[in-house]
């Protein structure tokens, strides 16, 4: 590993997972509180870090010309890469090749915060942790990595042993908004999910398009689906490996998903 905030330097910010969620409560800011399983994946953008300034996204998320998958991604001063090196005071030129769509509630964005900040030499220890949720609520859980319990508002994280298990998960070509979905949580009252996730309802609400491509990955599975977190990915449990690719819109859709599978990955040696 080389010392930390060398340059040049090239970063892996793996995808996480949210296995299960339960929202136990809001505090009086607004902001929710959680419960949840949240693992590392081997799904990952890439940051290529050299001296100098300024952002580069490569979007290698979209597989072919003119096709989307999840949410654009900006390159400006919110980007969470630009925000993490603005917290450790550093700067560098950017190249963020993104291979986590935004908007699939897979944390890919907040990912990428905390893999500069382990490059700038931050660990969970201290005040890590602290200075990780001030970026955003994933972040914590990214510094950590691995297999963890997360708590509060995502800045509690206690770590479990790791465990090999692998998923299907399908991308769809469009992403969801957490904060609608969470504003939607509180419209219906703070629903129980049915399933694993207290998020799905909500999300369903949200953005009805979700229930179409639930179906047809159930289908297609023979699995009851899970959606990661606020959406808008779907996955299922184990490997599927039949399935990977392109991955055809169901009825009244007209772009393609795509389905990947992916592996559970330990936590990084400097967490």
């Amino acid at each position: 590993m080389s010392a930390a905030g060398q340059l040049p330097a090239l970063l892996t910010a793996p995808a996480k997972l949210t296995r299960w969620l339960r929202v136990v409560g809001t505090r009086p800011d607004g902001l929710h509180l959680i419960e949840a399983e949240m693992v590392s994946l081997d799904l990952a953008d890439r940051i290529d870090l050299s001296a100098g300034d300024g952002l580069e996204v490569v979007d290698e998320t979209a597989l072919s010309p003119g096709r989307q998958i999840g949410l654009p991604v900006e390159a400006g001063g919110e980007n969470l890469v630009a925000r993490a090196l603005a917290a450790v005071g550093r700067t560098a030129r950017v190249r963020l090749h993104k291979r986590v769509p935004a908007g699939a509630g897979l944390g890919g964005g907040s990912s990428d915060a905390a893999a500069v900040l382990r490059w700038a030499g931050v660990t969970p220890e201290g005040e890590g942790l602290s200075l990780a949720a001030s970026l955003g609520a994933d972040v914590p859980f990214c510094l950590v990595g691995g297999r963890a319990e997360v708590a509060g508002i995502g800045e509690q994280v206690s770590p479990l042993p790791f465990a090999p298990l692998s998923f299907t998960l399908l991308l769809l070509p469009f992403g969801v908004s957490t904060a609608e979905v969470y504003q939607r949580w509180d419209a219906l009252g703070g629903p129980v999910g049915e399933g694993p996730n207290d998020l799905e309802t909500p999300a369903l609400e949200a953005e009805p398009r979700l229930a179409a491509w639930r179906d047809a990955l159930g289908q297609a599975t023979g699995a009851r689906p899970v959606l990661a977190g606020s959406g808008s990915t779907w996955f299922v449990e184990g490997a599927y490996a039949g399935l990977a690719g392109s991955f055809p819109p169901p009825g009244g859709q007209r772009q393609a998903g795509h389905v990947v599978v992916c592996h559970s990955q330990p936590a990084p040696p400097s967490a």
